[in-house]
């Protein structure tokens, strides 16, 4: 059976900053680095990875290097396990937001809702992970690191608990790992939260 580990990178100059990265490419922040060291240290302990996937965002890449060097992989990237495109809102800071009456501050409301300027919604989002999650189910890799992003693993755990178009509210840590045995297409899968490094303590938004 194969097992998955979903990881949101380790803390960006964005996360740092207060930014909406969306798809641009902030890299991490020099603790970021640390902290994604540290954590593949103790992955390694308690994980035997055999093949990792990283979202080509630098953030995701730089979290995979420490974890590529420890465990002697080099990870596949996948743009289907990208970050959500926040078209015109990429970029700003959660405070900038608070001027901008067309962006949907509700949560709860962003299944259909398209960012303009291109953006993604959530539904969206659903759809290009569908193939992603369909290779996975034919995969002969025995322990898969998936390395991505936060709005991302909104979908990623309503994909995994078969609630769409219901997701969740709550978002991963910097950092945070989610354990998952992969049963069949359409199962409601157990998942398993890990906290390693400093993401035993962080706080983080989306």
């Amino acid at each position: 059976m194969t097992t998955l580990y979903f990881m949101r990178h380790a803390e960006s100059e964005a996360n740092l900053s207060d930014i909406l990265a969306s798809q641009l490419d902030f890299p991490l922040t020099e603790k970021g680095r640390k902290d994604a060291a540290k954590i593949a240290e103790e992955v390694q302990q308690f994980h035997p990875i055999d093949h990792i996937i990283s979202s080509p965002l630098i953030r995701a890449k730089q979290t995979a290097e420490p974890f590529e060097k420890l465990f002697a992989l080099t990870a596949d990237t996948d743009a289907r396990v990208i970050e959500q495109d926040l078209g015109k809102y990429a970029g700003k800071t959660y405070a900038q937001l608070d001027d901008e009456p067309d962006y949907c501050h509700d949560r709860s409301l962003r299944w259909k809702w398209v960012p303009e300027g291109e953006g993604e919604s959530y539904e969206m989002i659903a759809h290009r992970l569908q193939p992603f999650f369909d290779k996975m189910f034919e995969q002969k890799h025995e322990h898969i690191l998936i390395i991505t992003h936060a709005v991302t693993l909104r979908m990623v755990k309503s994909i995994l608990l078969n609630m769409l178009p219901e997701y969740p509210r709550e978002i991963a840590h910097n950092g945070e790992i989610w354990q998952v045995k992969l049963g069949k297409k359409g199962d409601v899968h157990e998942i398993k939260s890990h906290f390693y490094g400093e993401s035993k303590s962080a706080v983080s938004r989306a």
